[in-house]
């Protein structure tokens, strides 16, 4: 009796400890890295896009078709997306036939049959985030790429994807009748502290010409939502003192440039793949906006070892703004 009171104690601590082992690791797991090469010019090119996962409506299918023409222009490496990927509430398991609906057959063009990179939006989050983590997804479309957080490397540039949504305090507790998938995310505090360490320190190894952060939410936007508080104070900073190029996002409907006033930080926000909000704009403090477009659009980025191209589109496929930099000078051309 005594042997095997000993044993069920013995059992019990050992889970315990694969318990604790697994919550840490868990929420703090390094961030996975992919390697993506770069051209045989040594150049990169890429489309980026949000708030898009709409079966085709509100202009998803122009938007999907200016992409592939752009695409197959600038024979472009992959694409990102900015989150908010399935519209209303994410999707609600591997088999939802919103990821076919609004993914595999709306982006057909044969340009965007490359690699698509996304993070989640708040929209995602309504759902059931571990479907759209699922590896399972890749095998109804190969081209689909969602993690939480992690890092796309080419050499020339580092992209790192951070998961901007439980950063947000208007999300905790529940809003406006919405319910939000939190699985994964066991502590709110631990995982932010974790993930910002993770960014710093990937940010800080860095040795990429340029680099860049995309996240669902803006930092800077004259758009709906506008500035986001939460990661002026806990992102920006990170961003400001690792010399980082670009932040790009979605979330506000729209497509805006805005420069930092304190750093050679370029706010780029491409959240207009199908329903746009017309004549929704705030002011914003500080100035700095160089481009803002209520419409539907997406936008585009070249990347040489001597400069970077940033060009937006509309949904016919008009450019609205076109900006230039060359990175030994510093400055915008």
């Amino acid at each position: 009796m005594a042997v095997l009171l000993k044993k069920s104690i013995a059992f019990c601590l050992l889970s315990a400890i694969a318990f604790v082992l697994c919550f840490f690791h868990t929420s703090h797991a390094k961030l996975q890295r992919f390697d993506h090469p770069t051209k045989s010019n040594g150049s990169v090119s890429f489309l980026v896009v949000g708030d898009w996962g709409r079966r085709g409506e509100f202009n998803q299918s122009q938007v999907a078709y200016q992409m592939g023409r752009i695409g197959e222009k600038l024979d472009i490496n992959f694409v990102v997306s900015t989150g908010d990927n399935f519209y209303d509430n994410g999707l609600s398991s591997v088999q939802d036939t919103a990821f076919v609906e609004s993914f595999t057959k709306i982006y057909t063009a044969k340009s965007l049959q490359k690699l698509w990179y996304s993070v989640l939006g708040n929209h995602d989050y309504r759902g059931n985030v571990e479907a759209q983590l699922s590896p399972l997804l890749r095998k109804i479309d190969s081209r689909w790429i969602c993690l939480r957080s992690f890092i796309v490397n080419s050499d020339l540039a580092e992209i790192i994807f951070v998961d901007t949504t439980p950063f947000v305090n208007g999300y905790f507790p529940d809003t406006e009748g919405h319910t939000y998938d939190w699985r994964g995310i066991q502590s709110r505090k631990g995982y932010i502290a974790n993930l910002l360490k993770d960014v710093e320190s990937a940010l800080e190894k860095s040795t990429a010409r340029w680099k860049i952060v995309v996240g669902h939410h803006a930092i800077r936007s004259v758009g709906h939502h506008g500035d986001t508080k939460e990661l002026e104070k806990r992102l920006l900073p990170v961003l400001q003192a690792n010399n980082v190029d670009f932040y790009m996002n979605g979330h506000d409907h729209c497509l805006e440039h805005i420069s930092d006033n304190d750093s050679d930080i370029q706010f780029l926000t491409s959240g207009a793949g199908s329903k746009a909000w017309r004549g929704d704009i705030k002011g914003l403090n500080g100035g700095g906006l160089n481009f803002f477009y209520d419409g539907q659009g997406f936008m585009s980025v070249q990347l040489t070892e001597k400069d970077a191209k940033i060009v937006f589109y509309d949904v016919f496929g008009n450019v609205l703004h076109r900006w230039r930099t060359m990175k030994q000078l510093h400055q915008s051309i």
